[in-house]
């Protein structure tokens, strides 16, 4: 039988302390690491927190586990987005003559960029991600994407305003 949790302070205190367990084993299960599963772990409860402090009315919540399991799944997806990202970066990076070598702090600032180009990616539907990378990154126009797409001038249009307002709501 489960109970319902409101997300209070005391009901993310109540939620740490029932469940911090359960989802620490589901976590390091998924990753295979235990450091890693105790910082998910960890993010998990402060997006509650987080959570909490955005919004005036509070979340109920029916099945604890399994919305704990949603939140870290999600955490662990970005996880390992970021972790492939990093990679590619890393490979990017080494391909480069000595001299060409950005600064650790220009380093930084690429790497942060890529998150959030990322996370704008990710957000979008596929057809909408797919115009956008034939536009922005091929430099295709919008009548050829339309073609390669099978879809209609005026939804190219629309996939890049649809891209171009997630963009702008990042910036924001």
């Amino acid at each position: 039988m489960s109970t319902s949790h409101t997300l209070s302070h005391d009901a993310i205190g109540e939620l740490y302390l029932g469940h911090h367990g359960y989802l620490l084993n589901w976590l390091r299960h998924k990753l295979g690491c235990r450091q890693q599963a105790a910082d998910l772990a960890q993010d998990t409860f402060i997006k509650l927190l987080n959570h909490r402090q955005r919004h005036d009315k509070p979340l109920d919540i029916r099945e604890p586990r399994a919305y704990l399991t949603t939140v870290a799944g999600r955490l662990v997806k970005d996880h390992y987005r970021r972790q492939s990202l990093e990679t590619a970066y890393q490979e990017a990076l080494a391909a480069l003559p000595e001299r060409h070598y950005p600064s650790a702090e220009t380093q930084h600032l690429i790497r942060e960029a890529l998150y959030e180009l990322d996370t704008i990616l990710d957000r979008l539907k596929p057809k909408v991600r797919q115009a956008f990378l034939l536009s922005q990154l091929d430099g295709l126009t919008y009548a050829a994407i339309a073609e390669q797409l099978d879809v209609n001038l005026r939804t190219v249009k629309r996939y890049m305003a649809t891209a171009f307002e997630e963009c702008i709501m990042v910036m924001a």
